[in-house]
């Protein structure tokens, strides 16, 4: 597995090619991102969206358009991709998937899943490849998702934050923004935001 990552737009949101067996899942593809997936994803065959956020959603329809592969998101968050609710301009897209917690998906031979952590947003997931989870914008490195937003529920947050410490395994963690981190990392800290929520 080889993963690609580049910032896009004013906020610097993770864009991330994931190539596994020659194949590209195309992870949040936010503003600006369309040149650089269509210089480096050679066989895309799926656009995963973490949750619905102008800036992580972007260009899901000019690459839709361009690849004609399927677009995933989180079901709680679909309604995003159609009415723009932050009033962005954000170009719209018609998701082919909505997800459900935990649910597996395999494509051509490769499979993910995702882990739904509201709060940030009403479907906001980590998407869980390999021992690799893309966390969008539930958990940065050191840090977490806001909950200050239009649809955002500081109650859902904590909710998530306590599920996300159930788990056990170790995951290489690429966040919607900035640097890796793993999920032993991020458990040593987590605790202490269920204060400050």
């Amino acid at each position: 597995m080889k993963i690609l990552q580049k910032p896009m737009g004013l906020y610097q949101t993770n864009c991330y090619i994931v190539q596994v067996d020659g194949k590209d899942l195309i992870i949040d593809p936010g503003v600006g991102a369309t040149k650089w997936v269509l210089e480096h994803a050679k066989n895309p065959i799926a656009i995963l969206n973490t949750h619905g956020h102008f800036d992580h959603v972007w260009s899901n329809k000019e690459l839709q358009e361009k690849l004609n592969v399927p677009l995933y998101i989180p079901i709680d968050d679909a309604f995003m991709l159609a009415n723009d609710p932050f009033s962005q301009g954000t170009p719209v897209s018609i998701p082919d998937v909505l997800v459900e917690d935990e649910r597996m998906h395999e494509i051509d031979g490769i499979r993910f899943s995702y882990l739904h952590f509201a709060g940030h947003t009403p479907g906001c997931s980590g998407i869980l490849i390999g021992e690799n989870l893309f966390s969008g914008d539930f958990l940065f490195k050191g840090s977490i998702g806001r909950v200050d937003f239009p649809y955002s529920d500081p109650q859902a947050m904590k909710k998530s934050i306590k599920k996300f410490l159930r788990y056990t395994e170790n995951w290489k963690i690429y966040p919607g923004h900035g640097g890796t981190t793993t999920s032993h990392e991020e458990r040593k800290t987590l605790p202490r935001w269920l204060e400050y929520i």
